[in-house]
């Protein structure tokens, strides 16, 4: 049984960034996420670079033993071409990115792995990510100085120890080799989606959608949602069988998105024209036409096709953000309303004039009486997944956060109710505080 791959790459450069120095390559045998870095200078160039030196494998045949060989050897001449172009313009020095790619062998997949950007591997329903990020905050979990819940929101979390930079240091990638079976979907992705889509999230999205076209656009359309501060990029790709699918479900074609599309080199990437070139090559090819007898009439053109495409492209995306506004409103978080504090339905972000949250519970507890540590808190960060969780965790935060009241020194815990009054408490006794105030005053 030999294997095959359906595939769709997306990149955007989301709501915040100037420029996209994210770059994404999927082929038949090829699968490539690049998050660039360095500045407006270098990161698009880099994450190019990268791609067009990985590229050429997707052309050419891998035995088992080969891929993987093949692959780090490919990495690290990626690695020399970034030293090389640091060399001729200085401008671009410090630059780098991340590298995740899959290179397809037969039924197997050789996966080289530099940085932040992760692969996840979707297998019978159960999503789980098979990179480990080259972090700073990856370190201090594994070192159990931080748990993984905090490490999503660590201030440090986009801090990269190992990228394909050019500097002339040798940091080797991860290299592995796994498992294709019919049924698994694949997701390489930059951070720009899973710093800010939650994990469930992503999983639902990959395990219903039917296409990976469906599947990157949706997720590409979350991101935006979430408010993404950085360039987004995904590859979603599902390993089929040839005999088992319809022959349209085999992707044969190169995809090639993000910065890499513009920056690359001709045979990977090819821009329009300029509108000189092109009226000039319309121009020689109306006088052959001309001394051509035997040419047959252009073909009609069809202006409603065009607007078909557009129509759908519409109706995709309209169909993405209702399905994500659906989602947002069956999460909940704690925050403030009304100098309270609350729990609120939905996530703390909105889209454009669309506020995506509103508060549904008062707790009846000011802020202003807890702590300025506690009341830092209420920044929409401690989420739940239903209205009881929210409940439960901010009556926990208030607890933590407001001091337990002590017993007055003149309440015992034996004292009865007032009426019967018990020996000790008698001004006869002298032995407590308030029997010996009052022999003070007589």
């Amino acid at each position: 049984m030999t294997l095959a791959l359906r595939y769709a790459a997306r990149s955007d450069v989301g709501l915040v960034r100037q420029n996209n120095q994210d770059s994404a390559y999927a082929g038949p045998n090829l699968l490539v996420v690049a998050d660039g870095m360095g500045g407006h200078a270098g990161g698009d160039i880099a994450s190019s670079l990268a791609i067009a030196a990985l590229a050429p494998l997707d052309e050419t045949e891998h035995g088992p033993q080969e891929a993987l060989a093949d692959l780090e050897r490919t990495v690290e001449q990626a690695r020399q071409d970034l030293v090389h172009a640091s060399e001729v313009d200085p401008d671009l020095a410090g630059m780098g990115t991340t590298v995740t790619a899959l290179l397809r062998s037969g039924n197997t997949l050789a996966m080289a792995h530099l940085g932040d950007s992760r692969a996840y591997l979707l297998r019978d329903g159960a999503l789980n990510q098979v990179t480990v990020d080259h972090t700073f905050v990856q370190h201090l979990v594994d070192t159990g100085r931080i748990s993984p819940d905090e490490a999503e929101t660590h201030p440090q979390r986009n801090v990269v120890m190992r990228v394909l930079g050019d500097f002339d240091v040798d940091l080797t990638p991860d290299m592995s080799v796994r498992e294709a079976r019919p049924g698994d979907r694949w997701l390489l992705c930059s951070d720009g989606l899973s710093g800010f889509v939650p994990l469930e999230q992503i999983t639902q999205v990959l395990a219903e959608c039917e296409s990976p076209e469906e599947a990157a656009d949706l997720l590409i359309t979350l991101a935006m949602t979430a408010a993404s501060t950085d360039n987004i990029t995904v590859v979603v790709a599902d390993v089929v069988d040839p005999d088992d699918v319809d022959a349209s479900w085999v992707s044969t074609s190169t995809q090639v998105v993000g910065a890499a599309a513009s920056e690359m080199s001709p045979e990977l990437a090819r821009p329009a024209p300029d509108a000189a070139e092109d009226a000039s090559r319309r121009h020689d090819d109306d006088e052959e036409d001309d001394e051509d007898d035997d040419a047959r009439p252009a073909p009609k053109r069809r202006p409603w096709i065009g607007v078909l495409v557009i129509l759908a492209v519409l109706g995709g995306l309209g169909y993405g953000a209702w399905w994500a506004y659906g989602w947002t409103q069956e999460q909940f978080y704690v925050g403030v309303a009304d100098g309270q504090v609350a729990v609120y339905r939905g996530i703390p972000q909105s889209a454009g004039p669309l506020t995506l949250s509103q508060p549904v519970r008062l707790t009846g507890t000011p802020v202003d009486e807890l702590p300025a540590y506690w009341s830092d808190r209420l920044d929409g960060t401690i989420r739940a997944s239903s209205e009881a969780e929210a409940l439960e965790r901010a009556e926990r935060l208030i607890d933590d956060a407001l001091p337990t009241p002590t017993p007055s020194p003149s309440t015992s815990p034996s004292s009865e109710p007032s009426g019967s009054p018990s020996p000790s408490s008698s001004p006869a006794s002298g032995s407590s505080p308030a029997a010996r105030d009052e022999g003070a005053e007589a």
